[in-house]
């Protein structure tokens, strides 16, 4: 069993860093492109916090989810799921150390995710493990 869990890993986490970019991806589309159409972002202006922050998310989700530049990506998303959490639903709602009171869990969650992927990497299915195999 653990030879097989130690051998899944790199695959494993190319999943774990797809998802993570999928999701990432749909609340920028959500908040910019309004795909799905959801009336709390009816209102978002390019320019805004939120709008910067569906730019962001654009940008963060595409990285990850083409495997590229992963690492920075997930530097950047990191403090951007911090910031978010703190912005967005400490300092709208309070509750610091109650997630489910503020509905923070989301942010946190992917926060941690890709401060995960900082240090794991992108895993397998990745532009980043092409490039590494081209210049090897």
């Amino acid at each position: 069993m653990n030879n097989t869990c130690v051998a899944c890993t790199p695959r494993i986490l190319g999943i774990l860093r797809i998802v993570t970019g999928y999701l990432l991806l749909w609340h920028g589309l959500a908040k910019l492109l309004h795909v799905p159409h959801l009336a709390v972002f009816d209102n978002v202006g390019v320019f805004s916090l939120l709008g910067i922050a569906g730019i962001i998310e654009l940008v963060i989700g595409a990285l990850l989810i083409l495997g590229l530049f992963v690492r920075q990506a997930a530097f950047i998303g990191s403090g951007f799921g911090a910031a978010a959490y703190f912005i967005g639903h400490v300092a709208v709602k309070g509750s610091f150390f109650l997630p489910v009171a503020n509905g923070g869990e989301t942010p946190i969650l992917l926060c941690f995710i890709m401060l995960y992927l900082v240090f794991a990497g992108p895993g397998s299915w990745s532009l980043d493990g092409m490039r590494k195999k081209g210049a090897a």
